[in-house]
């Protein structure tokens, strides 16, 4: 008997030149640590610093610079990133375990600038971010913050099945009503 396949194979996340591309953040969508980014928060940051002023670092780690981002722009998704590895030992590891599938997960480093919070339902909405990294790491917070090779469309870089996507309304309405329950025991 064959064994059951749960996934599908991964895509490449690299090219051989070292480029690549994805979502970094998607608007909407809660993150595992409760936070949910708005369209517009990346904005001024784009705005001042651009695609040269962000850095690309290997798991959050200042130390381990392991490319240049060459685009990032807000779309109506979210943060769209292509960049591209190279320059470095740590740049050569990264680049091996993207082409083995070892590591596709992207994820950002900022401080919150603007933000709502509904401390009821556990979710903060953050409205402004001032990005200054963003990181390749094998667990992104977001889960669908993917890379895939460059030259893959954005659909097909971003795409996660609807049903499959974290709704932040949604967690924050069985949230709250979980917290009302909690509060009539």
């Amino acid at each position: 008997m064959a064994p059951e396949r749960k996934f599908a194979a991964p895509l490449e996340a690299v090219a051989a030149d070292g480029r690549f591309c994805g979502y970094a953040s998607l608007f909407g969508r809660m993150d595992l640590s409760g936070d949910v980014v708005m369209p517009g928060a990346f904005a001024r940051t784009l705005r001042l610093r651009g695609a040269r002023g962000v850095r690309m670092l290997l798991e959050h780690d200042p130390r381990a610079p392991v490319g240049v981002w060459l685009r990032l722009e807000e779309d109506r998704r979210g943060l769209w990133v292509e960049g591209r590895i190279a320059g470095s030992a740590d740049a050569a590891r990264a680049g091996a375990l993207m082409r083995a599938g070892r590591l596709d997960g992207l994820s950002i480093g900022f401080r919150t600038v603007g933000a709502d919070e509904d401390r009821l339902a556990r979710v903060r909405r953050l409205t402004e971010i001032d990005l200054w990294e963003v990181s390749l790491v094998a667990s992104p917070m977001l889960p669908e913050a993917r890379a895939r090779a460059a030259g893959r469309g954005r659909a097909e870089a971003g795409g996660v099945a609807p049903e499959a996507a974290v709704d932040a309304g949604l967690v924050a309405l069985l949230r709250r009503e979980t917290a009302i329950l909690r509060q009539t025991r």
